[in-house]
């Protein structure tokens, strides 16, 4: 047996491991990489280490810790919740658009850096308050949430997006992050439009909330939520194999347990944080700068200017997915490096029918994803294509956009990181009926959304 085909078995094997058992697939994935390394790499055990090693992701570690740094800064001193606030205000209190409002919170979060997971974590605890306040369909809401978060989840500045496009960077194929981008943003706006349309948004319709103290009661009702299990959300995982996420009061004044104030007003240190917010954003389009590096500068700055208030923010960086991440990208990076992405991309392309083939990946993407991480799925299976892709029979950017889609909009799924989270937040008498409901879905999702995305993005061959 070649090491090719064993580096798949024991990538599937990482796989089967973390779902089954509550071990971090980014860890197990660090063990098979030494364990393969070992028997295809030929030198000292300095040289093996020196080879996996050097797939390390480097800059993507900087952009993860960078990004959930900063974005524990912006949880802890109210700036996300202000933001909340303020949409509220501005569709003056239709219940009806609170859904929608979720939606696109969370997708201006991910579309600015945020890690899904952590965008998810700080608007579900948000978004199941006005559930509970307003009489909302608790899955509605949480699958706004979590299209929402695949919704911006794929711009240039994103993790998504970031890995995404990197891959096909280092690989020389042609790439659009603005297609990328849009055609993930558009599918979750058409998808969200028929969760509106099952899960009660009709009944929503025409129902207008006082919003003269709507914000004190939707935040006290998202930190009873969030409470309820004090110091952690509850069952939140991020996908399985990864360690538990844990969350704190939404209204959030500094890292500790407890009931805050309502966020209703700027103060020093959130209009602060605004600022550094929109200037990791003009750095990272305008000029090109590390986006990684922007973070970690803005988020020192802040935490030097009111080093008191923010000293547990490091604590709050999302390390279990940094590590999942990060060790998953690094066995890739070795399989790359033994010629096992090679190997398996032959394989596909050995179908023999170019679009079949390309509709077995989106499906792989799927099905996977459903059931772990969906940035440790693209950093896995982006690679597994390129030598299908580099044959040219079908279009790199519908494809690698078509696998996108398929491989985000299973998040849903409560066995992956949002669907969990979702779960974890959803109120106690509910939370039942919302597991149920997002494995449905999240199965339904597995099952259709390869299917659309390669009709529309790659059978026409436009892209």
């Amino acid at each position: 047996m070649s090491y090719q085909v064993i580096s798949i078995l024991a990538l599937v094997a990482a796989f089967v491991l973390a779902t089954v058992l509550p071990i971090n697939l980014g860890a197990i994935s660090l063990v098979a990489a030494l364990v393969i390394g070992t028997l295809a790499i030929p030198g000292s055990p300095d040289d093996v280490a020196d080879a996996i090693f050097a797939g390390f992701p480097g800059s993507l570690f900087v952009i993860l810790v960078g990004v959930t740094f900063l974005f524990a800064i912006a949880r802890a001193n109210g700036t996300v919740d202000w933001l909340v606030h303020v949409a509220m205000k501005g569709v003056g209190g239709r219940i009806a658009l609170i859904p929608w409002i979720m939606f696109f919170v969370t997708a201006l979060l991910t579309a600015f850096g945020a890690v899904v997971p952590a965008a998810v974590a700080i608007i579900a605890p948000v978004g199941m308050g006005f559930a509970v306040r307003h009489k909302i369909n608790p899955v509605l809401m949480g699958l706004s949430i979590i299209n929402g978060a695949s919704a911006g989840g794929f711009s240039p500045l994103s993790i998504f997006g970031v890995i995404t496009n990197g891959v096909v960077a280092d690989n020389n194929l042609p790439g659009s992050p603005l297609i990328l981008f849009l055609g993930s943003l558009v599918f979750n706006v058409l998808l969200n439009i028929v969760v509106f349309l099952l899960f009660g948004g009709r009944e929503l319709l025409g129902r207008v909330a006082d919003t003269s103290g709507e914000a004190t009661d939707a935040t006290a009702d998202a930190a009873a939520v969030a409470l309820r299990k004090p110091g952690t959300s509850e069952s939140a995982s991020d996908g399985p194999g990864a360690a538990r996420a844990t969350t704190s009061g939404t209204t959030g004044a500094s890292f500790t347990d407890g009931e805050h104030p309502p966020v209703t007003s700027l103060d020093l240190n959130r209009s602060l944080t605004l600022v550094a917010l929109i200037g990791v954003a003009i750095g990272a389009l305008a000029f090109q700068l590390d986006v990684g590096l922007l973070a970690v500068t803005a988020a020192v700055l802040l935490s030097l200017l009111a080093p008191h208030t923010y000293k547990g923010a490091v604590a709050q960086v999302a390390w279990p997915t940094v590590l999942l991440i990060c060790g998953i990208v690094t066995y890739v990076n070795l399989m790359q490096d033994i010629g096992t992405v090679d190997f398996l991309g032959n394989q596909v392309a050995a179908i023999g029918v170019p679009l079949l083939a390309a509709l077995v990946v989106c499906y792989i993407g799927a099905a996977v994803s459903a059931f772990a991480s969906t940035t440790g799925i693209l950093g896995a299976l982006i690679p597994l294509a390129v030598p299908f892709l580099l044959a040219g029979e079908v279009g790199a950017i519908g494809l690698i956009t078509a696998l996108a889609i398929s491989s985000s909009v299973v998040d849903s799924s409560p066995f992956s990181t949002s669907g969990a989270l979702v779960t974890a937040n959803a109120p106690e008498d509910r939370r039942d009926y919302v597991y149920r409901r997002l494995m449905r879905w999240g199965f339904s999702m597995v099952a259709v959304a390869p299917p659309v995305t390669w009709l529309l993005l790659v059978v026409p061959g436009w892209l």
